[in-house]
């Protein structure tokens, strides 16, 4: 019987032995895979996603050595979000990126399990996506890009004490636009603002809708919205033409054409971002991550647009922008 054992035992030795060879003397752990998936390109989002590639890589982790980035971009077809979430979740995601909200909203629908992250989110609770921006349970976790509306209103009557009526635009199937949409409206209330409303249902409806706007109101307020930022030439266009300011939310689209704004800086939101896929990387739950959000905006002057539409630049902002924030001439 004991020789039995001590036969059983040898063989045991010799197949993990060969097993042990076969596999390379060792247990490689597995390379993380980060998916990300974004609504579309345009400036503001193409920044975040460089702001979160450039800190990844600040932090370590770089592409195509220790970690593996797959990147889905929807180009502006919400139908295709589905198929790519489910992609980036049937190829085991480590931790998925979703920059937007439909964006975020569409891996959220595909998976209870992969930590997600949000990126450019404006109202994540609001969008369904987590139970509490202070706690958000589950498996998500990420960045805010609400934008400081009370400071942006704030700047616009310091550019036009005389204004009489604001117009807001806003996309009707965009849950951030329709979160600072809401967001705008309430401020306005508050300090007074008489306010009209225009929507879109995509960037078909711009053109119109603008030049039927622009002809009701003295200037324009934009939220955070990926359609109007993707065509944000069009409503420039026929802001210049009525003699209109925009005061858009993201920097970008000052750069595209807006007067000024205090925003969030894109770039900073793809840092935050990539900081929070490290942390969960490093192990840390999602769900006991709070959703951060930015207090303060940056501040983004259009110095020419501002010329063009023969605007006084008041003289604080200016130096706040120079110094604080960017400058475009």
């Amino acid at each position: 019987m004991k020789r039995m054992y001590t036969l059983i035992a040898i063989l045991l030795v010799f197949l993990g032995f060969a097993y042990f060879k076969e596999n390379g003397g060792l247990v490689k752990q597995r390379t993380p895979r980060i998916g990300v998936l974004t609504l579309m390109h345009h400036p503001a989002l193409d920044q975040i996603y460089k702001g979160y590639v450039d800190e990844l890589a600040q932090e370590g982790y770089h592409n195509g050595k220790n970690i593996k980035i797959e990147y889905q971009n929807a180009n502006g077809d919400q139908s295709n979000l589905k198929t790519m979430a489910s992609k980036l979740v049937d190829d085991n995601s480590t931790v998925i990126f979703g920059i937007t909200t439909p964006a975020a909203q569409a891996v959220a629908n595909s998976t209870s399990r992969t930590p997600i992250v949000l990126g450019a989110v404006t109202d994540p609770r609001g969008a369904g996506l987590v139970k509490n921006n202070h706690h958000p349970g589950g498996n998500i976790t990420g960045v805010s890009d609400q934008a400081p509306i009370k400071e942006q209103l704030g700047l616009i009557k310091q550019f036009m004490p005389h204004l009489k009526t604001l117009g807001v635009i806003y996309t009707s199937s965009d849950a951030s636009a329709v979160a600072g949409y809401h967001q705008i409206v309430r401020e306005c209330k508050q300090q007074g603002i008489s306010l009209k409303a225009y929507s879109i249902a995509n960037s078909n409806d711009l053109n119109q809708v603008s030049e039927q706007m622009l002809s009701q109101v003295d200037a324009v307020i934009v939220p955070t919205d990926n359609t109007i930022a993707g065509a944000m030439q069009t409503l420039v266009k026929n802001a210049n033409a009525a003699k209109k300011p925009v005061f858009p939310a993201a920097g970008t689209m000052v750069k595209q054409g807006g007067v000024a704004t205090y925003s969030v800086n894109q770039y900073d939101l793809g840092i935050r971002g990539a900081k929070m896929t490290v942390a969960v990387l490093k192990g840390k739950k999602p769900g006991n991550m709070p959703i951060e959000f930015v207090h303060h905006g940056e501040p983004v002057l259009n110095l020419k647009q501002a010329h063009k539409l023969g605007l006084k630049v008041p003289h604080h902002f200016e130096q706040e922008a120079q110094h604080e924030g960017v400058i475009y001439k």
